[in-house]
């Protein structure tokens, strides 16, 4: 357990960004009330960057086209990243195709839903957002936790403000080949 406090501890560490307003560009800003609350196009440019800690997860560093910085826990048992790997990661509330609220139990149809077309799906809880402003730059922080996995979204404010704390959200992952 005290591993596990100390892992959490070391990844909501704040870490510094250098880059210049020029070189942002801004992504359009989720649709209130949508299936989407976040999506960006993501590269990965290191893979378990402290080491590796586990032997059936990685930790995978990424960065987007829209200038966003993703550090995300992934069972590479199931889904293989490589670096330089680019992928699409979208941040959902539902997986329901028009929207509805989850349903508590589970739904045996098998009628389509948001996942299907996406290759991995981890389902958590938002539980820290902070704002910073760092030499007049402007960036969100959200950090979730997957049943233990985390997940690390550092990017613009407009982009992660359908993401809030406590927020129980889906996120899915595919690959762009």
């Amino acid at each position: 357990r005290a591993r596990a406090r100390k892992e959490v501890r070391e990844f909501i560490r704040p870490t510094r960004e250098s880059e210049s307003q020029s070189q942002r560009r801004e992504m359009a800003p989720a649709v209130s009330g949508s299936v989407i609350a976040f999506e960006d196009i993501f590269e990965v440019i290191d893979r378990d960057p402290d080491g590796k800690k586990f032997d059936k997860v990685s930790r995978f560093r990424c960065r987007s086209q829209f200038e966003a910085d993703l550090e995300i826990d992934i069972n590479v048992d199931i889904y293989k990243l490589d670096v330089g790997t680019r992928f699409t990661l979208v941040l959902s509330p539902t997986l329901s195709l028009d929207g509805t609220p989850e349903d508590p139990s589970y739904d045996q149809s098998g009628k389509e839903t948001f996942a299907s077309t996406f290759d991995y799906v981890m389902y958590g809880k938002v539980f820290k957002k902070e704002d910073e402003n760092a030499g007049g730059i402007q960036k969100t922080t959200v950090i979730a936790s997957f049943g233990g996995l985390l997940m690390r979204i550092k990017a613009d404010p407009k982009n992660l403000q359908e993401v809030d704390i406590d927020n129980r959200v889906y996120v899915l992952i595919r690959k762009i080949v």
